[in-house]
């Protein structure tokens, strides 16, 4: 019996997790899939029951499931707390406490969705990018960091630091899926400044040898964020550290026409996960029903396929995810002329619905 942790947390995360579960629940019917499920605090609602946006009564929990399927956390309510008390803080210790190390972000473009890019369908048709970001290292977790007082005013400051081994790590996640898919691997780096990506290349650089059918290039983070834009396709996988792999898997979300639409996986080395949707808990629209919960159905997908062994499952989830969108139904993030408008549950139940029959 498989363990599934539901992991809500705050803003739109609620709503979204539900519509998630409801696919999950048509998932074990139809396929027989024996899972248990259990329930944890994390983020702000956390911090408001127990004053630790990550409890350890949710810590141990993470720890014994064989996967965690994760909603959202944070929002303005907790911006005035202390710093290592707020939300995002309980999502850090997770990552760091699971050693959720590789992080994996799919940037696929339904065809039904090309109209709802930002950019030209011509740019974005046929879209399949997959960006691998280091997770558990780098500037979000290096010491020493923080705010103190110099010469009579308030410096901040923050340590970018990854270990060989490290680098080594994601580097051979990364590998492995280019081999899987079309044996294309960009590494992005800013190795012309910064000494941590100096590194970087050429640990990488010295890996590919133990890849050969693997293309490998290198790109600076600036230069990448440029051509995600003027021409994505040019693509395949990506590799790169915490900070950048956060902001660029949230530009090439945008390519998809919404990051309402990304999933992303957060995997340790046994493959065990945390799945979670690349936006964050929208405050603004939570509670009204609207927002968009395909990423975390999708996010469900990708939890079945790598840490449940359930691609068929998995492929399943995203084959009625299609369907749902080619009959026209729409949230407002990617509604386009044409289209039906649904809000939050009725978009759930349809993929529910194609997924039963």
């Amino acid at each position: 019996m498989k363990k599934i942790l539901i992991m809500a947390g705050d803003g739109i995360g609620p709503e979204i997790v539900a519509e998630a579960i409801k696919v999950l629940d048509v998932a074990k019917a139809r396929f027989g899939l024996e899972i248990e499920t259990d329930e944890a605090l994390v983020g702000g609602a956390a911090y408001d029951a127990s004053g630790d946006p990550l409890p350890e009564e949710s810590l141990a929990k993470a720890r014994a499931a064989d996967a965690i399927l994760f909603g959202s956390i944070g929002g303005p309510k907790w911006d005035n707390i202390e710093r290592d008390k707020r939300p995002e803080r309980g999502l850090l210790r997770l990552r760091s406490s699971l050693g959720l190390f590789a992080n994996l972000r799919p940037a696929i473009l339904f065809p039904q969705l090309a109209d709802a890019s930002s950019l030209k369908p011509e740019v974005v048709s046929g879209l399949d990018i997959l960006i691998v970001r280091e997770l558990t290292g780098g500037i979000y977790f290096g010491q020493p960091r923080g705010i103190r007082e110099e010469s009579g005013e308030r410096v901040g400051f923050n340590t970018d630091v990854y270990s060989e081994s490290e680098i080594r790590r994601i580097a051979r996640v990364a590998f492995e899926l280019a081999m899987a898919r079309g044996k294309r691997l960009c590494s992005v780096d800013k190795a012309n400044v910064l000494e941590v990506t100096e590194l970087w290349k050429e640990i990488v650089t010295d890996m590919a040898s133990e890849y050969p059918q693997v293309e490998l290039s290198h790109m600076y983070v600036d230069n990448a964020a440029m051509q995600l834009v003027r021409a994505p396709k040019q693509f395949d996988v990506l590799v790169t550290g915490n900070l950048f792999g956060d902001i660029l898997s949230d530009e090439a979300a945008m390519l998809t026409g919404s990051i309402g639409m990304l999933p992303s996986a957060s995997l340790d080395e046994q493959r065990k996960g945390l799945y979670e949707p690349c936006h964050g808990s929208a405050p603004d629209i939570a509670g009204q029903g609207i927002a968009n919960p395909l990423a975390t159905i999708l996010s469900l997908a990708m939890l079945l396929r790598y840490s449940l062994d359930r691609g068929d499952i998995a492929t399943a989830i995203e084959q009625a995810v299609e369907k749902v969108l080619e009959d026209g139904l729409r949230t407002a993030d990617i509604y386009t002329d044409g289209c039906r408008k649904v809000g939050t549950a009725e978009m759930g139940d349809a993929v529910a619905a194609a997924l039963r029959a």
